[in-house]
């Protein structure tokens, strides 16, 4: 077990978006680091990167790469995780990996630490961090399902293309430009990468993210859906989920719907709950027109909630609407989290 002051940190994945918030989380949290080691790709390898007021150059990820690192976290995608954490592993490493790798292993804890940090207690040296859509509808539902009980969840999300990477938000910037001064383009990224078919997704909605599943459910959707029960531990739970990427940067939006147990529960009610939530902040208020909007979530560490209703046609049903931005409390904020709860309860 490891019981440190400071700690020897390897960041995979550190030229990425992920890995570059996951730098800023850290030093804005004031994590106890002794030692930070930046890896990449080959391709990025030598590039230098500035963590707090210091040049660290990044090198090559390598099995050798973990020799003496207490705590990994990994964002360089699913085949890089398959490849090396088992190599962190063996060096003693603990690894929290922010890819779908390893989400969905019966022996790796899936957690979001608001709601499920208990389960970070019997990690055997690897965590998960969940998919970002999935990570702030959980800390919504959570609290909700604590109260009244759960019975039902319809969501469909509202996604920024930075979800799908720099080279999406890159092409969302070149075909905004171009169609404003009425000029060809050719979309090459979404919805998908390495499809055969792509669309524009400038001034578009794109119902697809990810590739497709044979139950006409997306890999995206699903993973919501499997995630959701896992992290909850509510594998009964009806899930459905339409995923949709929208032309905006940063924050995912998701409209959820809700069934509940209890009876003769009011939006007050829920008001009191989601007020009281460790990660939420409501945002709710009609009158004035307040409401989250991706806009406003963005660089933001909490979890945002508006648009409370109850539903017209089902008292046990009621509507939300969910905001939080996709690479902090979606990706790096957690990934940090998770780090953090694992130092302060001495689950390391």
């Amino acid at each position: 077990m490891i019981n440190k002051k400071a700690y020897h940190i390897a960041i995979v994945g550190a030229t990425g978006a992920v890995g570059q918030k996951i730098m800023d989380v850290l030093a804005a949290r004031k994590f106890p680091i002794q030692s930070l080691k930046l890896l990449s790709s080959e391709r990025s390898a030598g590039t230098k990167v500035e963590f707090n007021n210091k040049q660290i150059v990044v090198e090559k990820a390598t099995p050798e790469s973990f020799a003496g690192i207490d705590i990994a976290f990994f964002s360089a995608g699913g085949t890089v995780s398959e490849s090396l954490v088992p190599e962190a592993i063996k060096h003693g490493t603990v690894v929290i990996d922010n890819t779908s790798a390893y989400r969905m292993n019966a022996n790796v804890p899936l957690v979001v630490p608001e709601v499920n940090a208990k389960d970070l207690k019997d990690h055997n040296g690897l965590i998960s961090n969940p998919n970002c859509s999935t990570t702030q509808m959980v800390a919504a539902l959570k609290p909700i399902d604590d109260a009244f009980g759960l019975k039902r969840v319809i969501v469909s999300t509202y996604q920024a293309v930075s979800g799908a990477g720099q080279e999406a938000v890159d092409e969302l910037i070149k075909q905004t430009e171009a169609s404003l001064n009425d000029e060809p383009f050719e979309a090459k990224i979404l919805p998908v990468k390495g499809d055969e078919r792509h669309f524009p997704i400038a001034f578009n909605a794109l119902p697809q993210i990810d590739v497709f599943e044979d139950n006409g459910y997306t890999k995206e959707e699903m993973k919501m859906i499997n995630e959701t029960k896992k992290i909850m531990n509510r594998p009964d739970l009806k899930i459905a989920a339409t995923c949709v990427r929208l032309p905006f940067f940063t924050s995912h939006a998701e409209s959820i719907y809700i069934e509940i147990e209890k009876d003769g529960v009011n939006v007050s009610d829920f008001w009191d709950v989601l007020k009281k939530a460790e990660g939420l902040k409501l945002q709710d208020d009609p009158d004035t027109q307040t409401y989250p909007t991706p806009l406003s979530a963005a660089n933001k560490d909490d979890v945002f909630v508006g648009r409370v209703r109850q539903d017209l046609d089902n008292k046990q049903g009621f509507h939300l609407w969910v905001v939080s931005d996709n690479l902090l409390k979606g990706a790096a904020l957690n990934t940090v989290q998770i780090a953090e709860c694992l130092i302060k309860n001495k689950w390391l």
